[in-house]
């Protein structure tokens, strides 16, 4: 007999369908063999498939890209939380995550559900070897946090990368972020990581544990609005909070249904 689960598909970081990033979300009542999430991640074929299990009065929360276990992303996060409070606990506004990264939380304020992250600000490095190849640009700066950041001159130059993803993938184990001062916004940011099979996420919300940090230091400001430019494009109001971040953001539910495995 096969095994049935609900299943939700969420664009997250925009307030209309077929923008801002989208995730999957499974409720699941038990762990079932790690090779069957890689699986059903893999026939989803979304950037992140998130698997909820309750946990206390939480749940516990995994991550999965088409290719790989990851240990931190927060669209699927948002994602997570949106099914939570419109379907599995109605009028709730606030849910506790425990995940490979420790525990997060989510809740919600008006319209935006916002994340609490831990911070990962970043340190200055040596170009890595390659990068700039890969890009296809040299960056003005770069700085390791959550992963490579390459620091950009202007908005534009992070909008025109075209990067060579096989180059990438070689130099990089994880991903890497690209970003620069935003011409209407505080930042803008892309996010590549071909190595775990997501030539380009669309809005990463983990990379803005990293990205809060640097520019609230830069700019000399705690809240800011930053952009992910990618193609779909997102929006995220972010915090510096010390040791933690908080990344905030809307949802909207594209499909719901259920999964056979």
């Amino acid at each position: 007999m096969r095994t049935s689960y609900p299943f939700f598909q969420v664009d997250a970081f925009t307030g209309r369908p077929f923008s801002g990033n989208p995730a999957a979300v499974v409720p699941m009542t038990a762990w079932p063999d790690d090779r069957l999430l890689q699986e059903i991640a893999a026939e989803n074929n979304l950037s992140e498939t998130a698997f909820l299990v309750p946990d206390g009065d939480g749940f516990r929360l995994r991550w999965f890209t088409p290719v790989a276990e990851v240990d931190l992303c927060g669209h699927a996060t948002l994602a997570s939380a949106h099914v939570v409070f419109e379907r599995l606990r109605p009028g709730s506004d606030r849910v506790a995550f425990s995940s490979l990264s420790g525990p997060l939380f989510v809740a919600r304020d008006g319209e935006q559900l916002v994340l609490d992250f831990p911070s990962m600000p970043p340190t200055p490095c040596a170009i890595p070897k390659g990068l700039d190849a890969a890009l296809g640009a040299k960056p003005a700066e770069t700085h390791r946090g959550i992963c490579a950041m390459a620091v950009y001159g202007t908005e534009d130059d992070v909008r025109d990368l075209r990067p060579n993803f096989e180059l990438l993938a070689s130099c990089e184990p994880f991903g890497v972020i690209v970003t620069a001062a935003g011409s209407d916004c505080d930042f803008v940011s892309r996010f590549f990581a071909p190595s775990v099979g997501i030539l380009e996420d669309p809005v990463t919300g983990s990379a803005h544990c990293t990205l809060a940090p640097f520019w609230a230091a830069r700019l000399g400001k705690k809240r800011l609005h930053a952009r992910q430019v990618s193609r779909r494009g997102g929006e995220l109001w972010v915090e510096d909070r010390g040791d933690r971040v908080s990344i905030a953001g809307r949802a909207v539910m594209v499909i719901e249904g259920t999964l056979f495995v």
